[in-house]
């Protein structure tokens, strides 16, 4: 039985468009200082009509797979609250276009935000109990897109983009302490998705339930852990992200069941342990399940001083709810791997749109929608497909068929 695993490597895929923030809120007439300092978002992923959750999947993990990752592959789970069909699993296409063995078992799980993390835990236990064969892998991809909300509150914290992990005993990115966790679940109607168009929900309601998840799960991994502790046990701290400034609310929510910290003490805390893991989400937007791997592979490629062994906090939340606080060992190659992800080039080389294009790539992907016959055009966006898809070998959505869904590569 192996008694060491978590995540090997890591890739994300941020899509190919972005919109700046300060172009959002001169069309909306909203203050940018709100979206900028307090919600902490500069800009955010825009997926193409020929992208949708199952390209940004594959998009995502392919270009860190070796053919003997394929073959080491047992187990694929795809994390996902973006699903494209009331029945058949995404993992199936993903399967199918990673080009992984059919001795694999795949997977698509629904758990809202909850579910990239629901994903890392069913692999790790896989891994390590012993039902896969010795030396087996198994893929976790975290894969999301927003709604459409034009002219929506909400606007400012939608996005995309996916992120793909291997799960092995050699986690050179990041080793799970296993039996260190805390959960807490509790049903609430907070956020929903209730039909394949809506998105939507009570902000305040989803506040308060993240927080309580939050508190509880808190609480029972230090029970648990069964010894006291200062926040100081961990070097690191990594909160789910919805928008990147609700990490600064988890962090002084946190340090409360640590002692007792004025204001200006909890945000310097956040400042130094938290504040690093969201550059790159603040230029993405809300990424849902895949939220807290990005912030991982951006802490672990932007932090000077962190070092194999140091521990890293995890939370997790998803609506309806389940939150879970857990702990990792940064791992031996953990900045070599974070920095071969090569995400802040991925954010650097998307075309930035105008609001219209924004607005124009929303409306065609939302007409598609339970559409049983469609094909979506590749032009406009600066000749985007021309420039950054064309003979570059990614996954792209051709259309729908008869209510069957087309991929191709570009």
């Amino acid at each position: 039985m192996s008694t060491r695993v978590g995540i090997e490597k890591i890739r994300v895929y941020p899509s190919s468009m972005a919109l700046p923030m300060p172009a959002l809120c001169a069309a909306r007439g909203h203050d940018p200082s709100d979206i900028a300092d307090v919600m902490m978002i500069d800009e955010r992923s825009v997926n193409p009509p020929w992208e949708d959750p199952i390209t940004l999947a594959v998009n995502a993990a392919l270009p860190m797979l070796t053919e003997e990752d394929k073959e080491s592959i047992e187990l694929l789970i795809v994390a996902s609250e973006s699903g494209v069909d009331q029945e058949k699993p995404m993992s199936t296409w993903v399967q199918r276009y990673l080009g992984l063995t059919p001795k694999c078992r795949n997977v698509e799980i629904k758990h809202a935000c909850y579910g990239g993390t629901a994903g890392l835990m069913l692999a790790a236990g896989s891994i390590a109990s012993g039902v896969t064969r010795r030396g087996a892998k198994a893929l976790v991809v975290c894969s999301d897109q927003s709604r459409m909300h034009l002219y929506k509150p909400w606007e400012y914290v939608k996005g995309c983009g996916a992120a793909a992990f291997v799960v092995s005993s050699d986690p050179k990115l990041f080793e799970l302490e296993l039996g260190k966790s805390g959960v807490h679940t509790n049903e609430v109607s907070d956020l929903t998705r209730p039909t394949s168009r809506v998105e939507t929900g009570n902000s305040e309601v989803s506040l308060v339930s993240y927080i309580d998840g939050l508190n509880c799960a808190l609480e029972n991994y230090l029970e648990r852990l069964g010894e006291p502790i200062t926040y100081d046990y961990f070097k690191k701290n990594i909160y789910h992200a919805p928008f990147g400034g609700m990490t600064l609310r988890a962090t002084r929510m946190a340090l409360k069941q640590f002692g007792s910290f004025k204001r200006s003490e909890a945000d310097a805390i956040w400042a130094e342990k938290t504040k690093p893991s969201i550059a790159y989400v603040r230029r993405m937007g809300g990424t849902y399940a895949g939220s807290q791997f990005i912030q991982l592979t951006t802490l672990l490629d932007r932090s000077d001083d962190l070092a194999p062994g140091d521990r890293i906090g995890m939370f997790s939340y998803g609506s309806g709810s389940c939150a879970e606080w857990y702990s990792g060992l940064v791992g031996r190659d953990a900045k070599a791997v974070a920095q071969a992800a090569g995400l802040q080039d991925l954010l650097d080389q998307r075309y930035v749109c105008s609001v219209r294009e924004y607005e124009d790539a929303e409306r065609e992907r939302t007409a598609y929608i339970d559409c049983g016959e469609f094909r979506p055009s590749t032009d406009g966006f600066g000749d985007l497909y021309e420039k950054q898809y064309r003979g570059k070998g990614r996954l792209v959505f051709r259309g729908i068929d008869e209510h069957y869904r087309k991929y191709d590569w570009s």
